[in-house]
């Protein structure tokens, strides 16, 4: 499988322009999956696809949504197309999606960091970047849920200085990417993906480009197909 999605991701590049190609090339090696942020419940789609252009611009790759009780529909104007090059999560098939999303976060090496005003135990210049971290951030209205900050790693204060106790969600989700993305890049870690991840998420990026991309594959593959037959005859 790993062998058959890098050959088709060198076979379509064939099909879209060298600019775009080159972008892509760019653009895949500033893309990171150490850190990645989790909506949990949020009410307003627009602050949604608001986080996700911002993930989209700070080169984080996945962005995780609990839809515990709000269903997310992407407002295109506000995200202006960022769902294309990102891959994003949707939990909402258990009773509570927000431990099953911790749980599988958990697995994959994540420390959960969940944001809040209250009772917190670091700041966001605390967070230790050297670990995997998922950004958790909560609804508009009542911020995380109990199960959220039950089970997080750590309860991460945004700092602030005036009357309003906290910032909107989607300006959390940005703030917290540009100190943690920035820290991040200057320092040592093996951040970036690996050439199989690259090649999955470059997949993803060239069948979005491409008019009829399914046809092609599949014509791709059927070709390849033939020719494994008629050499394995011969």
């Amino acid at each position: 499988m790993k062998k058959l999605t890098a050959n088709l991701v060198d076979y379509l590049k064939g099909f879209v322009v060298d600019e775009r190609r080159l972008l892509f090339e760019d653009k895949i090696l500033q893309r990171t999956k150490h850190i990645t942020i989790v909506l949990e419940n949020v009410f307003q789609g627009r602050n949604i696809s608001a986080s996700i252009r911002s993930a989209d611009c700070f080169g984080i790759q996945d962005v995780h949504i609990i839809e515990n009780d709000n269903i997310f529909n992407d407002d295109s104007e506000v995200s202006m197309g960022a769902e294309k090059w990102i891959c994003t999560h949707r939990y909402n098939q258990e009773k509570n999606n927000t431990i099953e999303t911790i749980k599988d976060l958990k697995s994959q090496g994540y420390q959960i960091v969940v944001t809040t005003p209250h009772n917190t135990n670091c700041d966001l210049d605390e967070i230790d970047i050297n670990k995997k971290t998922a950004l958790l951030f909560g609804s508009e209205v009542h911020g995380c849920s109990n199960e959220a900050l039950k089970y997080a790693d750590k309860l991460m204060r945004i700092p602030s200085y005036g009357f309003t106790e906290s910032f909107n969600v989607s300006v959390s989700v940005s703030l917290c990417l540009h100190h943690l993305t920035h820290k991040l890049r200057k320092s040592k870690i093996n951040w970036k993906l690996t050439l199989d991840e690259q090649n999955i998420i470059l997949l993803k990026w060239l069948r979005n480009s491409i008019k009829a991309s399914k046809e092609i594959e599949e014509k791709y593959i059927l070709e390849n197909t033939k020719k494994k037959i008629f050499k394995s005859r011969g």
